[in-house]
């Protein structure tokens, strides 16, 4: 019986076509090649699918790359390491079926039909499982994402971000990856004290500061301040400003978590920017860096010599104020060092693409920190436009003129939501036409691909219902069964389709972008609907068809809802 796997089929073939070009050296003597290869690291195997799928199920250029270093034709080198490749026919336990040589020197290979039915059977034997792959290297992640400033409600502005991260996480923890999320608020700067001071001038009927924000959040706020928070500030001499901005914010705080618990967006850790100034976090990255030797005084500031490091300029880290301030850059800069102490050997930020600018001084300053500056990474989302009846939504806190993330959910649902969000690459520009989210029809694409799991779902019912089941997954028969019908084209296709999943998670990981995931949950239901259109799933004049088609349509029921689960979304019985 071929062994099961966590890995990828593609994975499978890409070692056995490792394996069998370390065979194949040996035909490549020096005597033969004139001379000890020209590159002494052999470029990597890449497995890929053809292009026409009748040249196989999986095709590799490695001849094409070994030519040149080895001085040797690529169709030769090709044939050398397909006359090594071990087949089902020499070892039971390969994946493989064939390889055929094509000019100028492809291997287009097969899969053999009793590891697509050993998968199959993989996927009915832990189906909660199914698609999640092993990382070669899995890292502890740190994922900080969405972290909009608690001065109002998050609006539709701010959802790329809090999909993006999440998405991200879900994939990169079924890649093998130990990922905590995190949430940056931003609870000391100005932002919050214009917010306080935008409430206390409602509460005391003024007129809202210039920079004051006015949406009906602020007004409701302005009814609900406490009592003792105001009086604590005037025993403390404090600006009222401050004290009703920190309980402001904290109060939008919680709203905002609701609204991404309503999302299925879930936090590990939720940091304020005040903690990093009250636990000392600042100043300990301040000091570092001046122990480096890498700031300087000017007229009265601190300045980080960033410029040592990459960034087009250097930047100030401490204002020339009485009391030094720190500025917002020496938070980050904090942030920095506090997440590097709890571990992690990675940190992935998702910041707007009009954070551009702060990559390259965050990365200069993890480098003059001591940290390896390929360790921070910054993801940048494109803008998002939203559309209702052609006309763009405008958004701002400050005028109060914007959509609440509730508002969209609540319109359109989550499942459309995080399709729409899922469907395009974290770094292209969206037109998000919010009446087409709406539609429950194949226009909408997740109702499409939900469609074919409930489909899928009434089909093993009704089969219940005539007395025929899946087969278990530890019966004796079943690999015979599956490998016996996947001649058949309609049962070929989708076969191959299913197990396609964990080489689309490994690929989303690798890439760290998620629309390849919504893409094939698109293919997979288009691939199934072929399917029951081609086959006869319930037949009782054929029942050892009826189960082996049977077990793909459970198998196929389990990645949708996988894929679908990747996504955050849910996979409905019944529609």
């Amino acid at each position: 019986m071929i062994p099961t796997s966590d890995a990828s089929l593609r994975s499978q073939v890409r070692e056995a076509i490792e394996a069998a070009w370390q065979r194949a050296r040996a035909d490549l003597t020096p005597a033969s090649t004139g001379g000890e290869p020209t590159d002494p690291h052999d470029p990597p195997v890449t497995i890929e699918h053809p292009a026409d799928p009748k040249n196989g199920d999986f095709a590799s250029n490695i001849a094409l790359k070994l030519a040149k270093p080895y001085r040797r034709a690529p169709l030769e080198i090709a044939k050398s390491i397909a006359s090594h490749v071990a087949t089902t026919a020499t070892d039971p336990n390969s994946p493989i079926a064939g390889v055929d040589v094509a000019p100028p020197g492809f291997l287009n290979i097969r899969l053999a039909d009793r590891a697509l039915a050993a998968a199959v059977q993989d996927v009915l034997r832990d189906p909660s499982t199914w698609g999640h792959v092993a990382a070669d290297y899995p890292e502890h992640i740190n994922v900080e994402f969405v972290s909009a400033n608690p001065t109002g409600p998050l609006h539709i502005g701010n959802a790329r971000g809090a999909f993006t991260g999440d998405l991200l996480c879900r994939v990169l923890t079924a890649a093998s990856h130990k990922v905590e999320r995190e949430y940056y608020f931003n609870d000391f700067g100005s932002q919050v004290k214009n917010l306080g001071a935008s409430v206390v001038a409602i509460r005391e009927g003024c007129e809202l500061p210039e920079d004051g924000y006015h949406g009906d959040y602020v007004y409701d706020m302005a009814k609900e301040v406490p009592a003792e928070v105001l009086a604590a500030a005037e025993k403390s001499g404090e600006d009222a400003a401050w004290a009703v901005g920190r309980w402001a914010s904290e109060q939008v705080r919680g709203g905002i978590e609701a609204s991404l618990d309503h999302l299925g967006c879930h936090f590990d850790v939720w940091r304020s920017e005040s903690t990093l100034h009250n636990d000392g976090w600042v100043k300990k990255a301040v000091d570092r860096l001046r122990a480096g030797g890498d700031v300087y005084e000017e007229d009265g500031a601190v300045v980080f010599r960033s410029t040592k490091y990459g960034d087009d300029k250097d930047r100030v880290i401490l204002r020339s104020t009485e009391d030094a301030a720190p500025t917002y850059f020496a938070a980050d800069i904090g942030y920095l060092v506090e997440k590097f102490s709890r571990g992690y050997q990675r940190i992935i930020f998702i910041w707007g693409e009009d954070h551009h600018g702060y990559v390259a001084r965050v990365k200069a300053a993890a480098q003059s920190l001591g940290f390896d500056r390929d360790q921070v990474q910054m993801i940048l989302t494109a803008w998002v436009r939203f559309v209702r009846d052609g006309k763009e939504i405008p958004m701002s806190k400050r005028t109060g003129e914007f959509i609440t993330l509730d508002e969209l959910l609540g319109e359109i649902g989550v499942d459309a939501a995080r399709w729409f969000f899922a469907s395009r690459a974290a770094s292209s520009g969206i037109d998000f036409d919010i009446e087409l989210a709406k539609k429950q029809s194949a226009e909408n694409p997740v109702y499409y691909v939900q469609y074919a799991h409930a489909r899928i779902a009434s089909i093993l019912r009704k089969a219940a219902d005539s007395g025929m089941t899946p087969p278990a997954v530890d019966d004796p028969h079943l690999a015979g069964l599956l490998a016996g019908v996947l001649g058949g084209t309609p049962e070929a296709q989708l076969v191959r389709q299913i197990m396609r999943l964990p080489e689309v998670v490994e690929d989303a990981a690798e890439s760290e972008e998620t629309h390849g995931i919504t893409a094939y949950a698109t293919e997979l239901a288009t691939t199934f609907h072929a399917f029951y259109r081609d086959a006869r799933v319930i037949d009782e004049t054929e029942p050892d068809r009826s189960t082996a088609r049977l077990a793909l349509v459970a198998a196929t029921k389990t990645t949708l809802a996988n894929a679908l689960g990747l996504l955050g979304i849910s996979a409905p019985e019944t529609m």
